[in-house]
């Protein structure tokens, strides 16, 4: 029934009629790369629209322009070898819809913006160039501040707000000034085939969905200066919800699929699966909820990531910022429910965020644990190098920080999981493979309840002391493992989480202790 409700759903965005196309360079626009067509552009789209909807044809040739909006109705179809070409001035874009961003930055400038529109879309084999780094280049000789306060004047490529029915497909988005494309508070999108280049300034962020609800993304292909694929809540109001992902390719200067930063509402019903991460600078997934996101019914399977720097983050905080100001009220810390990643297979590049590489992250704050979480058939191969040093660490608690892997380093005590704050976590089929000697322990536990982790197979390791460290923990199950080379001893824990761990039908080396 669910499925048969989404092809319904599907066709229906489909079936929209538009009534007439209409082409640009009808209203004067010029294919020269170099006139300003802001104003013959927007008269197309608006004349369209009184006709009561259609397309707006972009033939082949070079359009400069400056900030363009959406009517009701009206699609923007690019014929093969036509470019779109964002200004390099700042002052030809306007920010329609203001707001704050995680670090605190006030933006919304755009290239092509929609608020409170219905029946859009882009499509076709064309370009949309943002030319951000020309754009940057010139807003730097003009704005003297430091570029961790001025970026945010440079406008985003796509920005879509509180927006129904909306389509995005086939076409390419180039070298935005700042975020590619923002989907904020709207509904029923669809964003298939779509090719993202955007990379050369920072924040170049390739798909981010803000707040939206009945999303479907496929087939996309993704190189971004920032995170690939972002999930968002920049306000309490709406959550990320009924959204769902697949055959994606994803490169990025930072995470492959990232939840949060911005983290007001929730992100539920989302399911990604069959993706491809690589060559990430920042993580391959992040899911973070540190200003009161209910993480719900996620499912992220099926994936496959190579040459990633920390393959998973999994982060409940509590920073609980306010992002639209004078429009929302700060949240209490949220939760995880019901989070699976399964069948992930991952193989980390030698140098990371951190001193030694680690696997997976999974931290809370003290007074609220991350629960309710399922790891299932994953497979990390890391770079090792790790220290017996190294163990001994305090790990920042960073409670009301920017959730980052660096921001918990730059060494963390285990080379595959160091799990910190948590409960009710179930882990099955879990696999390390080491390129080097690490003297980490494969799996580090600390004020960790009724965890569960099954079928592990930790691999041969020289001189270390152990498989695996217990600190301030209740009821932690160990079963099935398969621990290869020769440790001084299974387990190095205190006097009171000792009488807390239960083995079960382990295969050990023979020499090994189970406890230290």
């Amino acid at each position: 029934m669910k499925k048969l409700i989404l092809l319904i759903w599907f066709a229906g965005i489909a079936a929209v009629v538009y009534a007439e196309d209409v082409l640009i360079t009808r209203f004067g626009a010029k294919p020269d790369g170099h006139t300003m067509n802001t104003v013959a552009i927007q008269k197309a789209i608006d004349y369209c629209y009184n006709k009561g909807g259609g397309r707006v044809i972009f033939p082949k040739g070079d359009f400069l322009t400056g900030t363009i909006e959406f009517r009701d109705n009206v699609k923007l179809h690019f014929e093969k070898d036509a470019r779109l070409l964002g200004s390099t001035n700042v002052e030809d874009y306007r920010n329609v819809d203001p707001f704050t961003e995680g670090l605190g930055i006030d933006v919304g400038w755009a290239l092509l913006v929609a608020v409170d529109r219905e029946n859009i879309g882009i499509e076709g084999y064309g370009v949309i160039d943002g030319q951000g780094s020309a754009l940057k280049a010139a807003h730097i000789l003009k704005d003297t501040r430091p570029e961790g306060q001025r970026w945010g004047r440079r406008p985003f490529l796509l920005r879509v707000v509180r927006c129904n029915n909306v389509t995005v497909k086939d076409i390419s988005l180039n070298y935005a000034g700042a975020w590619t494309s923002h989907y904020f508070q709207s509904r029923n999108i669809l964003i298939q085939n779509v090719k993202i280049r955007s990379v050369g300034v920072a924040h170049n962020d390739g798909i981010g969905i803000d707040g939206c609800q009945k999303v479907a993304i496929s087939n996309c292909d993704v190189v971004s200066g920032d995170d690939a694929l972002v999930f968002k809540t920049t306000s309490s109001k709406m959550a990320c919800k009924d959204i769902t992902v697949k055959n994606m390719r994803l490169k990025s200067n930072q995470a492959g699929i990232k939840m949060g930063t911005e983290s007001m509402a929730g992100f539920e019903n989302i399911d990604i699966k069959n993706c491809y991460i690589y060559d990430t600078k920042n993580g391959g997934i992040k899911l973070l909820s540190v200003d009161g996101a209910r993480i719900k019914n996620v499912t992220i399977a099926d994936i496959k990531m190579d040459d990633v720097r920390t393959p998973v983050l999994l982060r409940l905080g509590s920073r609980l910022n306010v992002f639209r100001k004078g429009q929302d009220q700060q949240q209490p810390t949220g939760y995880f429910e019901n989070v699976v990643l399964k069948n992930i297979k991952a193989v980390s590049v030698d140098s990371t965020q951190l001193k030694s590489a680690t696997g997976i992250l999974i931290t809370g704050v003290p007074n609220h644990k991350l629960s309710g979480v399922t790891l299932e058939n994953i497979l990390i191969e890391l770079p090792g190098g790790g220290t017996a040093e190294e163990i001994n660490v305090n790990v920042p608690e960073a409670i009301d920080q920017y959730p980052e892997v660096k921001t918990f380093g730059p060494v963390i005590p285990a080379y595959g999981l160091w799990a910190r704050h948590v409960k009710d976590i179930k882990i099955k089929g879990l696999q390390f493979r080491l390129r080097s000697n690490d003297l980490r322990p494969a799996l580090f536990l600390q004020d960790a309840t009724n965890m569960l982790v099954r079928d592990a197979v930790i691999p041969a390791t020289e001189d270390a002391a152990s498989t695996v460290q217990v600190k301030q923990s209740a009821n932690i199950n160990l079963q099935g493992w398969k621990v290869y080379g020769s440790i001084r001893s299974l387990i190095v824990t205190d006097e009171a989480s000792r009488s807390q761990i239960h083995l079960e039908k382990n295969r050990l080396p023979r020499e090994q202790n189970l406890f230290q």
